[in-house]
């Protein structure tokens, strides 16, 4: 039974899609409701009109030719003209079909103007984020990675394949407390913005600064999918700011102990003569006692003075080109026959092809000797590895010490080349040997930090330039 010409427009008209039907000429000879709406206009200014008055005019040709092919065919993109300064962006489905009286088109039109602004939107979001200066991380509810951009590879270290289904904390200095972290996440999973500095450790070990913006990602049914996070790299910004401070305050340390070693050297001279006078004039076996005490304690004063002499007065007359290998190997040699070391096993790893570089031994011989009596004394008399490696980089040699000893805290770290400032127990360091090492290793041009761990030892790594400043 043929069906009605009502029930056909009912059907016609319930179809979500625009629908219009040409005849062979492409003239428009029927649509639906939707069709009407998409165009914006009324039936009369539709009907029996060309299709090609309704597509746009670079689009046409390509169209033309989709028109007269049999069968089904499908173009995703034709812009449908509404009026003059009004377009839209189309998926058109072809259907051309024969019938008793001919052939007829059965255009299938879907609006993607939308779904096309999003996908143009979110290309030039996606190409904003990656190209951005700053480095950007993006992470799912749970807080693994999902995107992070080349600025973030670039300061991080890391590639991205690294970083990709990895929990941010791979990162992770130790900085900060787990209740510093316990803010971030009750601030960010409440849809709030936190903004503030997180400092995390580069794949290769440096420190890493960064001021950030952590922002929850919200989707339209307002369920949390993820977490945005923009980064500011302050890294740079931050390291000359502490050499800054440091430079002040080793200038003023300097001046300072350059005044305290010449008003204690005189009285300190003043004393031991005066011991050394009652000394010759008397037998007495308690007095003796006490003025070797007093001879002690005197060469130790003396001995802390001239630490101070150095670092406030530091001499590099009469460098010479020298093997830092050579020093080092002395310095092993020094150290192993003069402290407990026979449970240490010395690990060596020496550049044979380093550059001679122009040196005071003596003072490059105290830094290492400092620094290999610290890694002996880390170990607390229990067996134990120090590696020694040289290798000559761009521009300087890079020396590196690691010791298997107890490690310090990050605190310590922090002031471990402070003067008078000693991890060690009460009598046993006056905590000027780093602050001095650190002095002769800057007035070089070269620098020297650490890195340790508690339980997991120290790295100390020293950099002398091959071209002395």
């Amino acid at each position: 039974m043929p069906v009605k010409e009502s029930t056909y427009r009912l059907i016609i008209d319930l179809i979500k899609e625009a629908v219009v039907v040409l005849d062979e000429k492409q003239r428009i000879i029927d649509f639906n409701k939707p069709a009407s709406e998409m165009l914006g206009k009324v039936d009369a200014e539709i009907i029996d009109r060309p299709v090609k008055d309704f597509i746009a005019e670079e689009h046409w040709a390509s169209f033309y030719m989709l028109l007269n092919m049999d069968g089904e065919t499908e173009v995703d993109e034709v812009q449908i003209v509404k009026s003059s300064d009004d377009v839209l962006d189309t998926r058109i489905k072809i259907n051309r079909l024969g019938s008793p009286d001919g052939f007829f088109t059965i255009l299938i039109i879907n609006d993607i103007t939308k779904e096309k602004n999003d996908k143009l939107e979110l290309l030039r979001f996606s190409n904003a984020i990656r190209y951005a200066a700053n480095p950007i991380q993006i992470t799912d509810a749970d807080g693994r990675m999902i995107y992070v951009n080349p600025a973030f590879e670039r300061a991080s270290g890391y590639d991205k394949e690294e970083l990709i289904g990895k929990n941010p904390n791979i990162l992770n200095s130790g900085r900060h407390s787990k209740e510093y972290w316990e803010r971030v996440w009750n601030k960010i999973l409440t849809g709030n913005v936190w903004v503030g500095r997180i400092e995390n450790v580069r794949k290769d070990g440096a420190r890493l600064f960064f001021n950030s913006i952590i922002s929850p990602i919200i989707d339209s049914e307002d369920e949390l999918v993820g977490f945005l996070a923009v980064h500011n790299d302050i890294s740079e910004q931050k390291l000359l700011q502490q050499h800054f401070v440091t430079a002040q305050r080793l200038g003023s340390i300097g001046t300072l102990a350059a005044g305290i070693a010449h008003e204690v050297g005189n009285p300190l001279t003043s004393i031991s003569s005066i011991a050394q006078m009652i000394r010759r004039r008397t037998e007495d076996k308690f007095v003796l006692e006490n003025l070797e005490q007093i001879k002690n304690q005197t060469n130790r004063i003396a001995h802390v003075l001239r630490q101070l002499v150095d670092f406030s007065a530091p001499s590099f007359t009469g460098t010479k080109s020298t093997d830092v290998n050579q020093i080092l190997n002395g310095s092993m040699n020094m150290v192993k026959m003069g402290m407990n070391a026979e449970n240490v096993e010395f690990i060596v790893r020496l550049d044979e092809n380093l550059q001679m570089i122009n040196l005071v031994s003596d003072k490059v011989m105290q830094v290492f000797v400092n620094i290999l009596m610290n890694a002996v004394d880390s170990l607390d008399g229990k067996p134990g590895k120090i590696e020694v490696s040289t290798c000559q980089k761009k521009g300087h040699i890079e020396i590196t010490i690691k010791d298997s000893g107890k490690g310090i805290t990050w605190e310590e770290v922090e002031n471990i080349f402070e003067p008078f400032y000693s991890t060690k127990e009460v009598g046993k360091g006056t905590g000027l040997g780093l602050w001095v090492s650190y002095g002769i290793i800057k007035n070089l041009g070269g620098d020297i930090h650490v890195d340790s761990e508690i339980g997991q030892g120290s790295t100390f790594t020293i950099n002398l330039p091959l071209t002395l400043k």
